[in-house]
């Protein structure tokens, strides 16, 4: 539970800023509520305030079906002091746990189960499987609301091995049957689409410019209301997403396409990092603000966009060595079209396994940078995604500046500040700023994107 104090002001006034960063329990209903909630607002007397969903639901209250807590953006307030958990929660949301156990999760984080849990006790007052359940659980409601899935699809996309199961943990867990939610589905399609929501503001043109100036046709369209590409995920499921996005409604309708059902929770949380929906954006603009002379140029909620998976990152990198935007751009296109797995009219992006085997004499680059790119994917078919970027610095050609651009885009780190950039170094000079990027740290990411856009 947390102190009250200043979350009245936002609770009344259903302020979208405050999303998902705390929620509203009332105890003479059992209900919680996210701060946007339409609902006559209960008597403060009558309010809990907690600083997640999770922790609301562990102590007995079940979710709101109108504001629906599912929907909301992400928020931890502990983000960025353990990077133990960050990274763990990481792994869930990527559905670690749907077809692993905590052992093997522990062991990819270099600790033992008994302090793994520890930790997640300590920071979110709740069990690592627990937490993982509970993701799974509202990811099921959101496909019960949105969807008209059947029930067995349903368990299958939350990852769960059976119908019956899904039922039980449902129930238990929420308070409530799978069934009550089905029938206040307002869904009239029978295909997939979700409402992915954000904490405003988010700047939607710049964003979806940058993506526009890097499109790989076929890999990826775009236009001015809507981003989409190709996907791939572990376990062989293809497909694609179209995001269309919906400011009145602080989210993005994202349709998906998929060859073959499975756990959607890794696809979910692919989309809302490449979108940057789970941003503290108006502390973000805030801490960024103070640096000197940067405030009259700060563009509000501009959020950082994605690259699909780190070794995609990777590439596109070492692509763009010493090259301009749009020679970066005509290299990967090249790449994508000789390499890249078909689907229907589009494209993936192209395996490590391939680009491994390839000669890739169809780049013109000089043949040094060929072999990097070999190096990196061969690394990357044997020792896959997971590792940290930085070990990639020990294959030749690979230096700080490619890392660094992975962590920021291909994993979307929030304190990376690329100084060695040709463009930051432009648009510092241009504006004559003399920023100390340290003063922008834990955000240092978004600062990078500030000067970015200024070019």
């Amino acid at each position: 539970m947390m102190d009250p104090t200043p979350y009245r002001q936002a609770r009344l006034a259903r302020d979208p800023r405050f999303d998902g960063r705390f929620f509203i329990a009332v105890r003479t209903t059992g209900i919680y509520c996210r701060p946007i909630c339409p609902a006559s607002p209960p008597k403060e007397e009558n309010v809990t305030y907690f600083d997640s969903a999770i922790a609301a639901a562990n102590a007995g209250y079940r979710p709101c079906l109108r504001c629906r807590p599912d929907s909301a953006p992400g928020s931890w307030a502990w983000r960025g002091s353990d990077t133990t958990v960050e990274r763990a929660v990481r792994l869930i949301d990527e559905g670690a746990l749907i077809d692993g156990a905590i052992p093997t999760l522990a062991s990819r984080l270099g600790i033992s189960p008994r302090y793994l849990n520890k930790l997640f006790q300590q920071r979110l007052g709740t069990s690592a499987k627990q937490y993982a359940l509970y993701q799974q659980l509202m990811l099921a409601k959101r496909l019960l609301h949105d969807t008209q899935l059947p029930m067995a699809e349903v368990a299958a996309a939350a990852g769960f091995g059976s119908v019956r199961r899904f039922n039980d943990c449902f129930a238990r867990e929420l308070k409530l049957p799978p069934s009550q939610i089905r029938r206040r589905s307002t869904s009239k399609g029978q295909g997939l689409t979700l409402f992915l929501s954000y904490r405003p503001p988010y700047a939607w043109a710049q964003l979806q410019g940058f993506l526009a100036r890097r499109l790989v046709p076929g890999l990826e369209w775009t236009g001015p209301d809507h981003y989409g590409r190709t996907l791939a995920l572990q376990g062989g499921v293809r497909g694609r997403f179209t995001a269309v996005h919906q400011p009145k409604r602080c989210g993005f309708e994202v349709t998906l396409e998929l060859t073959e059902p499975g756990p959607l929770m890794p696809l979910v949380h692919h989309i809302r990092r490449l979108l940057d929906l789970d941003a503290e954006i108006a502390t973000i603009d805030a801490h960024l603000a103070q640096l000197p002379g940067l405030g009259p140029h700060l563009q509000p909620g501009l959020r950082l966009p994605g690259i699909w998976r780190p070794f995609e990152a990777g590439i596109r990198a070492v692509l763009g060595q010493q090259v301009s935007v749009a020679a970066a751009r005509n290299l990967v296109c090249q790449l994508v079209a000789e390499h890249g797995e078909t689907l229907g009219p589009h494209r993936l992006f192209p395996t490590p396994e391939r680009l491994a085997e390839a000669s890739l004499s169809e780049l013109r680059m000089p043949d040094s940078r060929r072999q990097t790119l070999r190096r990196l994917a061969a690394h990357v078919a044997e020792h896959g995604e997971q590792e940290d970027p930085q070990r990639w610095q020990a294959l030749k050609g690979i230096g700080p500046w490619t890392v660094d651009y992975v962590r920021l885009r291909g994993r979307s780190e929030p304190d990376v500040f690329l100084g060695g950039d040709l463009g930051v170094k432009h648009a510092l000079a241009r504006r004559s700023l003399n920023l100390d990027p340290q003063a922008a740290a834990p955000w240092r990411s978004y600062l990078t994107f500030q000067l970015w856009n200024l070019l």
